[in-house]
């Protein structure tokens, strides 16, 4: 199955960053997503079921993630879901992973600030950043 989704939720584990051998940057996270309902009986809001999810950025979103997000944060992801049954020995379970598209805080719990930054070319990922010309930080005047 691999269906695009968008889930927010809590990082729950510390982002884990690798460069494979290729030179392909890879982030990967827990996140929990839990729903919150109403509970009538006690008139105040309760947590519901939590869903777990194995969040994996590659290329430049897993390279900006490194230093944008930590365990803690509440996050919106947006990206293709994979659901697998695995098997090992006596146990079996499944794992729900989202192939991240985009990553960004949740506003509804607080504010951030954007910086942009220059993407280097594929080939340069890994080797030398190439002559580039600086980012204006500040808009232009209108």
């Amino acid at each position: 199955m691999s269906d695009i989704i968008t889930v927010t939720g809590l990082i729950a584990t510390t982002p884990r960053h690798v460069v494979t051998g290729e030179g392909l940057p890879i982030t990967s996270f827990r996140l929990a997503s839990s729903q919150r309902r109403f509970d009538r009986a006690s008139e105040k809001w309760v947590d519901a079921s939590t869903n777990w999810y194995t969040i994996t950025a590659f290329r430049q979103l897993a390279i900006n993630a490194v230093p944008s997000v930590s365990k803690g944060d509440r996050i919106v992801v947006s990206g293709r879901l994979r659901v697998r049954d695995w098997q090992n020995d006596d146990r079996t379970g499944t794992n729900v992973e989202i192939e991240a598209e985009a990553i960004g805080h949740d506003l509804f719990w607080g504010t951030a600030v954007f910086t942009r930054t220059v993407s280097l070319p594929p080939e340069n990922v890994a080797g030398e950043a190439p002559a580039v010309e600086p980012v204006d930080a500040e808009p232009a005047a209108v």
